[in-house]
């Protein structure tokens, strides 16, 4: 690792300055070295002192999030995955409904159509 490290800037900042460079030096070496054999990496968030992170907004748009979302960790092989909670959730009803149109004889949309006009009308009459 080279230490490209103004003298002037450590005179000026002090320890604490020199220290949080060679970290974010030595960590972007690591993340370099990492890149050719994990794919997989995208971007790097820094948490605060309260535990808080920026999402990148490349991150946010491949997640489908905006303001006032939510995201979801997920601790898959070992490692914590984040996620669109709103994606999880929809995945997690479609599984748990696989295969009720079968059982329900249910063929098509107009199929679906013609039942939830049957729930409504049964509804309607118990009023």
């Amino acid at each position: 690792m080279k230490a490209d490290i103004d003298c002037h800037a450590f005179a000026r900042y002090g320890v604490r300055f020199f220290i949080d460079i060679l970290k974010t030096k030595l960590y972007n070496e690591i993340i370099e070295s990492n890149a050719s054999k994990e794919s997989d990496f995208m971007e790097l968030a820094k948490i605060t002192l309260r535990g808080q992170i920026t999402i990148p907004a490349e991150i946010r748009k491949k997640l489908g999030v905006k303001d006032g979302d939510k995201v979801i960790f997920i601790e898959e092989n070992g490692r914590i995955v984040m996620e669109n909670a709103v994606r999880v959730a929809l995945k997690d009803v479609q599984n748990a409904f696989r295969g009720e149109a079968e059982r329900l004889g249910l063929k098509n949309e107009q199929d679906v159509v013609g039942m939830v006009k049957e729930v409504r009308r049964k509804k309607i009459n118990k009023k």
